[in-house]
């Protein structure tokens, strides 16, 4: 087939382009003044370089030049031709004179791929745009002047209250980066830091200093826009004035169900006219899904193929659109690194590249892809120094062994397995004629152990108890299960056993996945209620989704993707919302702790890369066909052709035997490369055969079994790990020897360790408060909560006091005493043989439950403490005590100190 010459590429596919966006195409009239032409792309232009391919005139002035090229060119290499043909435009016709250039707008095109540069500056960037600017983008182009903004922007003080000073780093970054001219730029912040007050700052500073008019901030769930325009509706930007009080904020539409309940927000549709015919006074911000602005550019057709819409749906009011280039000045895309980075879902990044605009990229996990997409990383805020910094808190990891998950199922001969017809649900008992291995991978895919499952969720069970007799509350729960398919859910049997283990009934134990009615309403239920408890879910709750209080993490699903892990990880990193204690959370890696040991090994290289698109079968066959790379394309559909194989029903080999013999598709796909090369012709006929494709596709599959297995008894067991600031694991017998260490060789640094062991009448609470600081302060993180963990694993003793834990490591002779015991002996030790009145009896007890919560008591605590300040304060208890409190005091604190 010819390819098609240069003047048929303008005629066929340039000047239909042009004229959609705008300009009239007539040819060069020597005798015509410009004066004459509104928006009108000239033909063959005269220059002193020679003749311009076309010349854009707007209000009679020459303000652009495109040159064309024939399709097998690449217009980036030929936009050269559009500088020289700028620079040889007559002086005595030029309006603009950029040092060489009289013509601010170059552009070059094949009639596919169109390349522009706006030289008015020598360090603005070539780059390809999806179609011509239209002559209402060029004229706000030419008011604009981005060197007076910026510096506008630059000198404008960042001193948002709200703003912490790694927030204030990321815009100055962004802002930097724009004034150097690009275009398209990534925000790395953890998940947690304000990734969203961050940009809504940044969106609102760079709308004043009039870098951008109209904005788009574009998120992939409904729920995700909500929760933007809450964002920018209760920023307040200027004294006493929210953002959306000095600019418009409009949204696609919102359900209720995307809301809290009883939530009042005003949720402003975009009028369509600011899509599709954009105006220079149009100021505004627009938060919309990409999904539906996907629909607007290609249609619901296109959004349907490329997105995964199964907890929302696609939005019924969305329709197809004609939008401009130009629409937006400025894009936001939160959590970048989901769909529209990944190639398989390829039509999101034509949204994201539809428009000629700056480009901002939001994500909590960089990745090569990613990066690659948006060029350049300007800023980047990791997980470690928000938690260093005390934004973020810590995790610590407990390794729960179970032999299924690690080695798999063996069944015996004559073992009874419950066998699921995974199309209808259809169960039956089945008794084995022979042994049958399933190993690790095959678990909850093809079998699932009923014991394993139990297990598990009772060992989880142990350590939630644990944590609500230290904290007082059950920790919220979170458990990734493989997968919910009808049928054979793992998330609905690890619901079901959940209800039942811990007791606590159905409305405590919940799926949240995207087969749920309601799934977002559950998520905020789970968020600001105290049940559910305990969350199974798939992918829903991985990323997204924001819930403060939690606290447990557990991993039933493998995992192979970094971003994926980090982001799933992300949910348990922000500060509690309704605890203020929580200080860290846990995560439960039921692989034996081989998942959280596979991402610590990991490197750029091991990341989850976005796979290839699958191309249709038809494409492989017409490749060959026209001998385009036909080895290559050869071994493909061989492939293709081996996998039906694999996964076709009987029924099908009879449906395929009308094409290959015996409908043998296995041994037709071995030989097909020696039949291409001696039966060319009449292969071909077989392969290109319509019937024979859709067969291809749609050929019946083989019956799928899943087995439930009520026999094998799974052993499980796990083991605390706790991590230090660098990222570090310790077993708790290593971080007690690592923490007796610290203890021994630190006396004379920290004076507080040497008042617990050798001057114990110098104890007081600020010896505690500055213990606790410098233990936390360590590489090794000695927190009194991981110390108390380590030592009931090593000790089989719960909440063991810090003064015990000091002196144990000092001395093991020491014993190990909780709060409670040592402040009893303290109250022996000082109040035996003294007789009491029961007034001073009341105060005892108070004292003796204050003492158990801190250890130590200063006369400050009988004004500052209620329980104290309520009944008179340090005055009214020194009367009753007649003037002796402070020596009471001073007694109570020393044998405290001094007990073992």
């Amino acid at each position: 087939m010819r390819p098609a010459s240069e003047r048929e590429t303008r005629k066929k596919k340039i000047d239909p382009q042009l004229r959609k966006a705008g300009w009239d195409i007539l040819p060069y009239q020597e005798n015509t003044s410009l004066s004459s032409y509104q928006a009108v792309a000239l033909e063959e232009y005269p220059t002193s370089n020679g003749p311009a391919d076309y010349a854009l005139v707007l209000n009679g002035q020459i303000i652009g030049v495109v040159e064309a090229k024939r399709e097998s060119v690449g217009p980036q290499e030929v936009l050269t031709q559009s500088r020289r043909y700028a620079k040889g435009i007559p002086d005595s016709v030029a309006s603009f004179s950029y040092d060489e250039y009289r013509a601010p707008f170059l552009y070059s095109s094949n009639g596919t791929i169109i390349w522009f540069i706006d030289v008015r500056n020598e360090r603005n960037r070539s780059h390809e745009i999806k179609r011509f600017h239209t002559p209402q983008a060029l004229r706000e182009r030419l008011t604009n002047d981005l060197d007076l903004v910026c510096q506008k922007l630059l000198n404008t003080p960042n001193n948002h209250p709200r703003l912490r000073p790694y927030q204030i780093e990321a815009n100055q970054a962004i802002e930097y980066a724009i004034s150097d001219r690009k275009q398209k730029m990534l925000v790395a912040m953890a998940t947690g830091t304000g990734k969203t007050f961050t940009m809504v700052n940044e969106a609102y500073r760079l709308m004043k200093a009039g870098v951008a008019r109209r904005v788009l901030f574009l998120v992939d769930r409904r729920a995700l826009a909500a929760q933007a325009i809450r964002s920018f509706a209760s920023f307040e930007p200027e004294p006493g004035l929210k953002f959306d009080q000095i600019y418009e904020v409009y949204s696609q539409s919102i359900s209720l169900n995307d809301t809290d309940a009883g939530e009042k927000i005003d949720f402003k549709k975009i009028p369509e006219s600011y899509l599709t015919d954009p105006k220079s006074d149009h100021t505004y911000v627009y938060v919309c899904t990409i999904q539906r602005l996907t629909i607007n550019l290609f249609g619901r057709g296109v959004a349907c193929s490329c997105s995964d819409t199964s907890d929302e749906g696609l939005d019924e009011d969305a329709a197809e659109l004609n939008i401009p280039i130009h629409a937006f000045d400025l894009i936001i895309a939160d959590e970048c690194h989901r769909g529209y980075t990944s190639s398989e879902e390829a039509i999101w990044r034509q949204t994201l590249t539809h428009f000629d605009s700056i480009t901002i990229g939001l994500t909590a996990t960089p990745a090569s892809h990613t990066i690659g997409f948006f060029k350049e990383k300007v800023f980047e805020y990791k997980y470690e120094d928000a938690v260093r910094e005390g934004y973020l808190v810590d995790w610590d990891l407990v390794k729960v062994k179970s032999n299924v998950r690690i080695e798999g199922v063996f069944l015996r001969e004559n073992d009874e397995v419950e066998s699921i017809d995974t199309e209808t649900g259809d169960s039956f008992t089945d008794r084995l004629e022979d042994e049958r291995v399933f190993d690790a991978t095959d678990i909850e895919q093809k079998i699932t152990s009923i014991d394993s499952n139990r297990k598990i969720l009772q060992e989880i069970k142990k350590y939630a108890d644990e944590h609500q007799a230290y904290y007082g509350r059950f920790p919220k729960t979170l458990i990734f299960a493989v997968n919910d398919i009808p049928h054979t859910s793992h998330a609905d049997q690890l619901v079901d056993l959940g209800r039942e283990i811990f007791g606590k009934g159905d409305e405590f134990v919940q799926k949240i996945t995207g087969k749920v009615d309601r799934p977002l309403q559950h998520i905020r239920e789970f968020r600001n209620r105290q049940k559910p408890g305990v969350v199974v879910t798939v992918d829903l709750l991985s990323t997204g989704v924001d819930i403060p209080d939690l606290e447990y993490i557990v991993f039933l699903r493998p995992v192979k993707s970094r971003i994926l892990f980090e982001q799933m990880i992300g949910r348990g990193t922000r500060k509690g919302e309704h605890y203020d204690n929580k200080s860290q959370f846990w995560v439960f890696d039921c692989f034996d702790g081989t998942l959280v040991e596979y991402f610590k090994k990991s490197c750029g290289v091991a990341e989850s890369l976005p796979q290839g698109t699958v191309r249709p079968l038809e494409a492989i066959i017409k490749d060959i066909w026209d001998n385009r790379d036909r080895q290559y394309n050869t071994r493909v559909l061989v492939k293709r052709l081996h996998r039906i194989d694999k996964e076709m029903s009987g029924d099908a080999r009879a449906l395929f035997s009308r094409y290959i013999p015996e409908g043998d598709v296995a041994k037709f796909a071995t030989k097909l490369e020696g039949r291409l090369k001696d039966d060319f012709a009449s292969t071909m006929e077989i392969l290109k055969d319509k019937d024979f494709t859709d067969l291809c596709k749609n050929y019946p599959r083989k019956k799928r079994f899943f087995y439930r297995d009520y026999l094998t008894e799974d052993t499980v067991t796990s083991e605390l790990v706790i991590r230090d600031s660098g990222g570090n694991d310790y077993k708790p017998e290593d971080y007690l020897t690592a923490f007796s260490r610290y203890v021994r060789d630190n006396p004379e640094q920290i004076d507080a360790i040497t008042i617990l062991l050798e001057r114990p009448r110098e104890f007081r609470p600020e010896v505690l408060d500055t213990l606790r600081l410098k233990l936390t302060q360590q590489p090794q993180h000695f927190t009194e909560e991981n110390l108390q963990r380590a030592f009931q694993t090593r000790y089989k003793k719960a909440l063991i006091d810090i003064i015990s834990m000091v002196k144990h490591a000092a001395r093991e002779e020491s014993p190990l005493l909780t709060a409670e015991e040592r402040v009893m002996q303290a109250f022996v030790h000082v109040c035996e043989g003294r007789t009491f009145t029961s007034e001073q009896q009341e105060w005892l007890n108070r004292i003796r439950m204050h003492l158990v919560e801190n250890l130590s008591i200063a006369a400050d605590d009988f004004e500052d403490m209620p329980v104290f300040a309520d009944r008179g304060g340090f005055g009214r208890a020194d009367r009753i005590f007649g003037g002796m409190l402070n020596q009471m005091i001073t007694d109570l604190n020393m044998a405290i100190c001094a007990e073992g």
